[in-house]
């Protein structure tokens, strides 16, 4: 999810950057609009932000020398809905190429297309799946959450893979040997990162009820997964 400056081909990197720059200016237009109609909302787009940048800055040794991070784009695709996410999600990785250098700004439209906007996507995807199939808001909030983490790397392996096919199967062999060094420890991960989104919105079930049904987040009679919430209206 974050490949380091420099190690995309040329061709590559800027491709991927004309890929993903309609997405991240589409997203910036959402957050003027969503922050116009609703200036309240200005305190949970920060908290959206914050736990991306948090959770996406955890750096866990993976096999080979590579390394595995959490995402935290699930919430805010809950939350605000993908488009949102696309700009803050961007705004949180140049920030960390900066300051932590984790990722790279030749990279960063690589980086950006597979953890601000094939994450988010794929996050609340799967959220309305499961809601439109009777899910309570718990589960709903995990799958989100756990399959934007997979995603985001099962995208990223894409993208090493085009870079660096294999000399022998090509793209596919070379596919599966990104994302299986990083499913060792992606997929606990993706676990962790779910039940932690889960408990995160509960928290903002009890303090920001009002906030959460102006986003269309709760309903009527809805839950966190184990117990019934006050929102009911």
């Amino acid at each position: 999810m974050h490949i380091a400056e420099g190690y995309l081909p040329p061709l590559h990197a800027a491709a991927w950057t004309v890929v993903a720059a309609p997405f991240v200016v589409h997203g910036a237009r959402a957050v003027v609009v969503r922050v116009r109609e609703d200036p309240d909302a200005k305190l949970l787009l920060g908290a959206a932000g914050a736990f991306t940048f948090v959770l996406s800055a955890l750096k866990i040794p993976s096999v080979t020398g590579s390394s595995s991070h959490p995402t935290g784009t699930g919430l805010g695709a809950v939350l605000f809905r993908p488009p949102v996410m696309a700009l803050i999600g961007t705004v949180v990785l140049v920030f960390q190429a900066l300051l932590l250098a984790h990722g790279g700004l030749t990279t960063l439209g690589a980086n950006a297309f597979s953890l601000a906007v094939a994450g988010p996507w794929i996050a609340y995807g799967s959220y309305l799946a499961v809601r439109r199939l009777g899910g309570t808001l718990g589960p709903a909030v995990f799958v989100a959450a756990f399959l934007a983490d997979l995603g985001t790397y099962t995208v990223t392996s894409a993208q090493l893979a085009l870079a660096f096919p294999d000399p022998t199967s090509g793209f596919g062999g070379a596919f599966l040997t990104f994302a299986s060094i990083f499913s060792i420890t992606q997929i606990p991960l993706a676990v962790a990162e779910g039940l932690l989104t889960v408990l995160v919105v509960r928290l903002l079930v009890r303090i920001t009820p009002d906030e959460l049904r102006r986003l269309g987040v709760l309903r009527p009679r809805d839950t966190t997964g184990t117990e019934p919430t006050e929102a009911t209206a």
